[in-house]
This record gives structure tokens, sequence and C-alpha cells, in this order.
């Protein structure tokens, strides 16, 4: 028997030792196979910087590969450039935006718009946020994001309000590092646009944003240079003329200020369309022109065959794209996704409710009526198209998102109270019958909403059709009256007295009625404060002439400079309907007889 186990032991250990020998051969094989890679490919290897490794491919690189990176080309994303398969650079998939995979794409979460995420006030929020969007952009293959949106919401009316970061610098440096930092750590670059003073779509191709340079680095780059501190990859330039030239092929901005005075070591693209010319944007600071070539083609090929653009000019373009993909990881984790791939998931659906809950901003509450007590409220009347008919939850333009479903203020409200509270509903075509309705009821809900989308601001800040009216109607009759507002930004009120309760909203994308109904039920406690002024009427607003806003013969005057949104109201002693930064909750604190406590005591 000892004779058989010492037999057994020494089979074992040589077993062991061949084990041993394999793994040893199988890194040392691993390690020759990186050391083949890294000699070939210097840029392949990990331990170098983003910098040194794009540095080692730029060497390697022909002028018409150059050249070929600094372009857009036809393919199935709204940007597109090709691949350079000799040196294994991989092709960049441009999608938009900033809330939610869009273009028509499919099978995708629509979130709620930045702005409502602003509303939360919460730098974690942000990043979950920008996570959430960045994760289902690479599931779709997208490894350049167009988003976020950052353009100060100067213009009330303005179209892409929904999309923004609010009116103030301060509160959008704040969440844009999140936002940007939540994207990126997908694998997928950010491009923080639109570069810069794009602050109104009316005209937008060809007006000049006349800003002094003050106002520039207090009011409207901020934003820009909390992206680029937390690292942002790209930049996209704007479609306006800023001091009468144009934003990409502006020296001032893109050379001076963006990649001099900021920082930027990422490159800049166009937006789509943006660009005016070859010599003077290639020189000025444009790295990239999207989504053609009809400049930085063959024009720009001739321009440095002549010397009218340095190859040094060229090289500083690419290796700035380069250092930016390396930085993100598109060499290191390759893509795999594709616009088919369906990119929804459970954890996407609750957290697109949790954004929209928190993004939910209670204006007014008179008397406590919210929230409303199921089990004490037996009919309850919802009214207006935007609770069932149309519900308004996402922007228009490159920021829609196809909704796979929403979920209307009525469903959402039914599946809180179920069978115990009697939920009747009118549109909004019948003023009749929906007084008829609220008056039967013991509360009733006004559903109000104003859509914006890119490419035309709204012409006022009312709402649309017979809304004010509807809702004056339904406090005529019924005192227990809660108007909900969904709106891309900031509404008129002329109602707002005669109103019991009142709730913006904004756009909270698909989950809309369930995250209202959590608020109007107090399943959570509203937390949403005002990312922008609300005004008392039209004109009382910070851009209050024609020559300020839209602009007379293309000129439009930044003459209020500093006194955007918040500011001027502060400065010309006008108080707002709902000031920035307010916004209610449930909790009820109550001080009585406050005295001073003795300092020396307390210590």
């Amino acid at each position: 028997v000892s004779t058989q186990s010492t037999g057994e032991n020494q089979i074992e250990n040589q077993s062991n030792n061949m084990r041993s020998i394999l793994f040893l051969l199988g890194i040392l094989f691993l390690a020759s196979t990186v050391l083949s890679i890294s000699s070939q490919y210097p840029w392949m290897n990990l331990h170098a910087t983003p910098s040194e490794r794009a540095h080692a491919l730029l060497a390697r690189m022909t002028l018409d590969e150059k050249l070929g990176m600094v372009r857009g080309y036809g393919g199935p994303y709204v940007g597109d450039v090709n691949a350079v398969s000799r040196l294994e650079i991989p092709a960049l998939h441009l999608e938009d935006g900033p809330q939610g995979v869009a273009d028509g794409v499919k099978l995708v979460t629509a979130w709620p718009s930045a702005l409502t995420v602003v509303a939360a006030w919460d730098r974690n929020l942000m990043y979950q946020y920008g996570v959430g969007m960045g994760k289902e952009q690479r599931i779709k293959g997208t490894n350049i994001m167009l988003g976020p949106m950052i353009n100060i919401a100067r213009v009330p009316m303005g179209g892409r309000n929904f999309e923004s970061f609010g009116e103030d610098p301060f509160l959008a440096s704040e969440l844009v590092k999140p936002s940007v930092q939540g994207i990126q750590s997908q694998g997928v670059m950010a491009c923080a646009k639109h570069f810069v003073d794009n602050n109104q779509e009316y005209d937008r191709t060809t007006v000049s944003a006349n800003v002094d340079e003050r106002t520039q680095y207090e009011i409207y780059y901020p934003a820009f240079q909390a992206a680029v501190d937390a690292g942002v990859g790209s930049i996209m330039c704007s479609y306006n003329k800023i001091n009468n030239t144009y934003a990409c092929e502006n020296e001032q901005t893109l050379n001076v200020d963006l990649k001099g005075r900021m920082g930027f070591k990422g490159f800049v693209m166009s937006d789509w369309g943006a660009t005016h010319s070859t010599v003077k944007a290639a020189n000025s600071g444009l790295d990239q022109q999207m989504p053609d070539a009809s400049y930085f083609g063959t024009a720009l090929q001739q321009a440095v065959a002549a010397g009218q653009v340095s190859q040094a000019t060229i090289d500083d373009k690419v290796l700035r794209i380069l250092t930016s993909m390396f930085a993100v990881g598109l060499f290191d984790q390759p893509q795999t996704g594709n616009l088919n791939v369906d990119a929804q998931s459970p954890q996407h659906v609750s957290l697109a409710r949790k954004l929209a809950v928190a993004g939910t901003i209670l204006l007014k509450n008179t008397r406590g009526i919210l929230p409303i007590d199921a089990k004490k409220v037996r009919k309850i009347a919802v009214i207006g198209d935007d609770g069932d008919l149309r519900p308004t939850a996402t922007g228009g333009g490159s920021g829609h998102v196809i909704a796979p479903y929403i979920v209307t203020p009525l469903q959402g409200i039914k599946t809180v109270v179920g069978n115990t509270v009697n939920v009747t509903y009118a549109p909004s075509a019948s003023i009749q019958n929906a007084q008829a309705i609220a008056r039967e009821a013991e509360v009733a809900i006004v559903f109000v909403a104003v859509d914006s989308s890119e490419g035309s601001d709204r012409p006022n800040l009312s709402l649309p059709g017979n809304q004010d009216a509807l809702v004056s109607a339904v406090t005529s009759v019924q005192p227990n009256t809660i108007v909900v507002i969904h709106s891309p930004g900031a509404v008129l009120m002329p109602w707002a007295s005669s109103a019991s309760a009142i709730v913006a909203a904004l756009l909270p994308g698909q989950e809309d009625g369930n995250a209202i109904a959590t608020i109007l039920f107090g399943l959570e406690s509203p937390s949403g404060k005002l990312p922008l002024t609300f005004p008392v009427t039209q004109s009382e607003i910070p851009v209050n002439t024609p020559s300020q806003y839209p602009g007379i013969n293309l000129q439009a005057d930044y003459s209020e400079k500093l006194l955007v949104g918040y500011r001027w109201y502060d400065a010309k002693n006008v108080a707002p309907l709902f000031p920035f930064g307010h916004g209610l909750s449930y909790t009820c604190l109550l001080y009585t007889s406050p005295s001073p406590r003795d300092r020396q005591k307390s210590r």
C-alpha cells in the first residue's frame, strides 16, 4: 500500500509540474504576442499615455490617411468616419443625442430631457443619466455621442432649451462634469455642443451673436470649460456667427480661447453643414468637417499641396482626434454593437422613471392640496389632451427619441389608485365637458403642454390653443384644481392665482405618467428646483428688444451682457412668477419662538 501511495504521489507531482510548465509557456507565448503586437503596433502599448500612443500612430500614417480622418463619409449613422484598416484605426460612428439615441433609431429608452434631469440639481443623478445614455449608445454601435448640449438658455423661447442645462453657468458647469464622465465611462466619447453662443434657433445659420469678452468668459464659456476639465473628447462648433465670423472658422473662439486659454486637448467637429470654407476653417481651429467632405476633402488636399494649410496643421488635427480616441478606449474596447440591437433594459426603465420623478417641480401648493390622499378622495377628474390623448414627453429635432411607449398621466394615475377611486377624463376640445366632470369631482387635475424643437424657437411663452381658457374654466367651477405643465422651459400662467397647485414636469420621457402619479399621490416628495426663471409676462424677460432677439439685420446684440436669467430680474428689481431655484416639497417646517443661544454655554 505504501509503495502504491508513493507512486501515486509521484504521478500527481509530475502532473502538477507539467501544468506549471504549460502555464509558464502560455504566459511566455502571451508575452511574446504582446511584444510582437507592441513592436508592430507601438500605439497599442497600454502602458503609454493616450498622447504618446497618438504620436506613435501618427508617425506611421500617410498624408491621405490623415486627411481621411478630418472629414465625414456616408454611412448608417448620422456621422461616419471610415476605418484605416492598415493601421487598425477603428471607424467612428457618431449619433445624436442629448436625451437618448436619436435620428429615428428604435428599441431605445426615451429618457427625460436634459433640462428635466438638471432640475433635480443632483450630480450623482446626472452621472447615472450619462451612464445610461452612454451604455445604450454603445449597444447601438455608437462611439461618439453628440451631446451634452450645454448652451445657456439665454432666450426663454429657445427651441432647444429642453436639451440645455438651464440659464445659470454655475449650475450648468456643476452638472456638465458628471454628464461627460458618465457618458465616457461607457467607452463612448462625448461631444459637448454647440461652441458657442448658439442661443437661438431663429436665423441660427446666419445670425451673428455679438458678445463681449467678459460675458463670454462669465456666462457662455464656463459650461464648456467644465466639459474640458472633465476630459470631454470632442466639441462641436455651432452654426451661428460670433462677432460676425462663423463659429467653425473663428480664430478667436477656437484657437485662442478654446484650445489656448481653456486648454482643450480634444478635437473640434463642425455641426452638420456648419463649415463655410477650407483654408480659413482649417487654419482657425476646425479639426473635422461633418457630415461630408465638401470643404475638407479634395479642397483641403489641394490647399495642403499649395502650402495654404501646413502639414503641421493637419498633424495637429489628427493627433487631437487620435488622442481622444485612445483616451476613451476606442482602440482597446472594439465596438461590436449595431443600430438594430435592442438597447432597452428593465434597469433603464427604472432609472428613467427615477430621473423624471427627481426633476418634477412643485411650484405651488395652496392649503396642502397635494399630495392627494387616495384613501379619502373618491372621484378625480383628469382634463386636457396632455393627460392622455396627446401626452407631451419629449422634444423635437436631432434630440428627439422614438419612445417605445409613453405612459400617459391618466394611465399612471389609474395604476396608483386602482379601483378605489373613480377617475374620469375629458380632452381639451370641449371646455364645457371639462367643466362638467370637474364640477362633479372632488379634485380636478388639468394637464397642459407646449413642445419645441430644433430649427425654430417658440413664438412666445403662452400655452398654445385653448389651454389657458381651459384652466380658467375648470378653476371657476372646481376650487381643488391642480395644474400640471409639460414644457421645454418657461411658460406664462395667467391663471396661476386661481389654481390650488401647480406642478412643472418639464419633459419627462417615456415614464411620464408613472412619474407624475408618484408625485401627485405622495409616493415620493417632490424635490425638483427650477433651472430657469418663469416670468409673469412676455415683456418681462432679459431679451426684450428686437436688437437682442432675434436680432436686426442678422445682428443679435448681447447688450444685456451678464444679466442673463435671474441676474436680470435681480438687477432690474423685477419679480418673476417663479424664480430660478424655486421648488417646494411636501415637508412642512414650523419655526416657533426662536431665541438666541448663549454661545458660551453652548461650548
